[in-house]
């Protein structure tokens, strides 16, 4: 289980390093939370719908909840974090609703709080194998169009990117590996993921392809410290990634305060 674990975490950490350099730099941390919260929904309502694998109706859920928000963001005057404000209590209330319904134990579902990455079956990390490789290949093909919509979408629309549908892509890209990946990092610590590893790039990085390396490294780097940590000291390795995670933003902190 252990040799499963690590694989997963040699997975994860650059696939999460990788979406975190864009939402730090597009500022949709919060976002990336409301996306958590909506993924524990689509749990619920594949449990309520018997299915042997909920995970799928989760997955489902969390990408029509990203392109929703990117459609009322765009077509109306509210600030986003009005708006993501409005879609996360909604997914949270929603969520708590259905899996209480006919007054049902909500107990089933906390193991979704703190994850366990002990759990991760072979078949899921070829899953997330695939699903790296599907957001490598995202960022080969529009990065440049995907900074550009995030820096000026004014100038974007008018040098013709499908600013919309950029952004679209982009969240439900960050739902999919959000919703797949709760069971074993944990709803309550997922959104540093990522966040923690962008964050701490920025700190230091000089330039975009450093941006890009330092995020990933750390990420890699703090994923397997936090195994190593749960498994001496016998905490949640959920817990302990996003520690490490966090004293190396501090590091960061500190190293670029002393330039």
């Amino acid at each position: 289980f252990m040799k499963n674990a690590l694989l997963a975490v040699l997975v994860i950490s650059p696939l999460f390093g990788i979406l975190s350099t864009m939402v730090v730099h597009s500022r949709m941390s919060f976002f990336s939370d409301a996306l958590g919260h909506s993924a524990f929904t689509g749990m619920a309502i594949g449990a309520l719908c018997g299915f042997a694998e909920p995970t799928w109706a989760a997955v489902v859920f969390a990408v029509v909840f990203a392109v929703l928000f990117n459609v009322v963001r765009r077509r109306t005057a509210m600030a986003s974090d009005t708006v993501i404000g409005v879609f996360s209590s909604t997914a949270v209330a929603l969520g708590i609703f259905i899996s209480t319904l006919g007054s049902r134990s909500f107990t089933k579902f906390n193991s979704l709080l703190i994850g366990d990455i002990l759990s991760v079956e072979p078949s899921k990390i070829g899953v997330l194998a695939l699903i790296l490789l599907l957001v490598c290949a995202l960022w080969g093909l529009s990065f440049n169009q995907l900074m550009l919509s995030a820096v000026h979408p004014a100038l974007a629309d008018s040098r013709g990117v499908g600013v919309f549908w950029q952004e679209a892509v982009f969240s439900a890209a960050i739902a999919v590996v959000v919703t797949i990946t709760m069971t074993w990092v944990g709803l309550l610590v997922i959104n540093a993921l990522l966040v923690l590893p962008g964050a701490a790039a920025r700190n230091v990085a000089r330039n975009l392809p450093q941006y890009h390396l330092v995020s990933v490294l750390g990420g890699v780097v703090c994923g397997i410290g936090g195994l190593m940590v749960s498994y001496y000291l016998g905490t949640s390795t959920g817990a302990s990634i996003p520690l490490l995670l966090a004293l190396w933003f501090f590091l960061t902190l500190l190293l670029k305060r002393t330039r």
